[in-house]
């Protein structure tokens, strides 16, 4: 039996297989940072691997996750998404949170 899919959903099909071998593809605007509980936790997507980690923003862990990202090449775009942050929600600490990360070397190439 023959099943009738729309062009863009075989497309979206095929994007997500190329994901698979280690190639890149992403289409639209692609977050790193998904705030979650006023700045204290948030989502990390990484693109390198593929997952997302669940991490408190004050945590160690979080520090290495954005230290990959940002050796991956991605840290001019991490860190206008920090700048989007806090200028969206001033009180939450994001400017804290890439005070650290700055502090810890993070994005010095």
């Amino acid at each position: 039996m023959a099943s009738n899919t729309s062009k863009t959903a075989r497309a979206s099909v095929r994007a997500g297989q190329a994901g698979q071998g280690g190639a890149l593809s992403v289409l639209g605007e692609f977050k790193y940072l998904i705030p979650l509980n006023g700045g204290k936790h948030a989502y990390v997507r990484n693109l390198t691997n593929g997952k997302t980690a669940h991490l408190r923003t004050d945590s160690e862990a979080f520090v290495e996750e954005i230290r990959v990202l940002a050796a991956a090449g991605h840290a001019a775009k991490i860190r206008a998404e920090l700048n989007g942050l806090n200028a969206a929600h001033p009180g939450d600490g994001w400017d804290a949170t890439e005070k650290r990360l700055v502090e810890a070397g993070v994005f010095e190439a």
